[in-house]
């Protein structure tokens, strides 16, 4: 893995903090801001997806900012069999 140098900036009080605690101690300050990093990104990923969900299910009736994704899915509303409300 390829890893390259970066230079973060952290105040006095949350650096001191990051330092005593143990899994820092043990892995060291960049293996645990790798980790934080990484699961950050992963959230992130997941709240996209769970957007684009939303965003299929409007009530409005678009089926999302995807483009050209209404065009595709037009007419198949009328295929199915929808229960009664």
């Amino acid at each position: 893995m390829d890893m390259k140098p970066v230079q973060i900036t952290f105040d006095d009080a949350l650096l001191k903090r990051r330092d005593r605690h143990p899994t820092v101690r043990k892995r060291g300050r960049s293996a645990v801001l790798r980790e934080a990093a990484a699961e950050h990104l992963t959230r992130k990923d997941a709240e996209e997806i769970d957007r684009r969900y939303r965003d299929g299910y409007r009530a409005d009736g678009a089926a999302s900012d995807v483009p050209g994704i209404d065009e595709e899915l037009d007419g198949w509303a009328a295929e199915g069999a929808w229960p009664e409300s």
